[in-house]
């Protein structure tokens, strides 16, 4: 069984310009330099003809992970996460699909950024998948519920972002 991530923000700022503030090259290294955790790093950049690529490492210490958690894995967990947006019509999509280290699973969110009543709504839809009997849906409800907090997070940083960069 898997754990569902939901999540959604509105930005006063048009598509586009919350488009670069989620998926550009700057707005990304200074997310991940505020949020990223140990060894974060933005891995790979490529701007494509309908959007952009990208992958990611966050990381995520030890000693804030639960205990069932340490039990399973010891030291610190890295998350990666690949990243693809493309135009879609007026708005934007993502595909997302995220690893952690040592944690047989995945996550996979889809994101779309649209205007709505003069505002821009980002929508993110997914699910987690442990495959480990027993704690598997324990350790399922921990990381969406880690993933809601990371995701409303970034939102925050890209306010920030747009605050300063607009």
């Amino acid at each position: 069984m898997a754990s569902r991530i939901e999540h959604h923000a509105v930005f006063s700022q048009g598509v586009d310009e919350v488009f670069a503030a989620q998926t550009s090259e700057p707005a990304l290294r200074a997310r991940l330099a505020e949020a990223g955790g140990e060894n974060a790093a933005l891995l790979d950049y490529t701007p494509t003809a309908e959007g952009v690529r990208f992958s990611l490492r966050q990381g995520v210490g030890a000693d804030k992970l639960p205990s069932i958690v340490r039990s399973l894995h010891s030291g610190d967990l890295a998350v990666d996460r690949q990243e693809n947006w493309t135009r879609t019509g007026e708005g934007y999509t993502g595909i997302a699909r995220g690893t952690v280290s040592g944690v047989p699973g995945e996550i996979n969110v889809r994101t779309e950024l649209r205007a709505e009543g003069g505002k821009t709504v980002l929508r993110a839809n997914g699910e987690v998948k442990i495959r480990i009997p027993l704690v598997g849906g324990k350790l399922e409800g921990f990381v969406a519920d880690q993933i809601t907090k990371l995701l409303k997070r970034e939102v925050e940083l890209s306010a920030q972002w747009l605050a300063e960069n607009s």
